[in-house]
């Protein structure tokens, strides 16, 4: 045995509170996971409308950051230039997007206080 070994003894591991501890951060990351999960189909709900064209076209995303709605107005609806409406809706949609992904971080951020966690969104 080497020396100041006794034996019987096993060397500590760096404290002798750890394992409660540990059980503890457990716990708090569980409430944290259920909260987010609240949170998050909470945000499903959600929905956020976004313009392009001066409101000739008009989109809407849900949190589920599926597209819910387009609207078009008529004299937006031009054959000879088919560019243009579809550049407009694509500028609608993806604003719609960003809206609703800053909607989503922020309201996950309110339960993980900022912290940066991968893969949570």
């Amino acid at each position: 045995m080497g020396k100041g070994m006794r034996a019987g003894k096993k060397p500590s591991m760096g404290g002798g509170g750890m394992g409660g501890n540990m059980q503890k951060q457990l716990q708090q990351v569980q409430a944290m996971q259920r909260k987010m999960e609240e949170a998050q189909a909470e945000i499903e709900k959600m929905e956020t409308t976004a313009t392009a064209g001066g409101g000739a076209v008009t989109v809407t995303v849900n949190g589920a950051k599926q597209v819910a709605n387009i609207q078009l107005k008529p004299e937006v609806v031009d054959p000879d230039d088919v560019e243009m409406l579809q550049d407009l809706i694509m500028v609608a949609v993806n604003e719609a997007l960003r809206q609703m992904e800053e909607i989503s971080e922020n309201e996950m951020s309110k339960i993980t206080g900022g912290l940066n966690i991968p893969g949570l969104m």
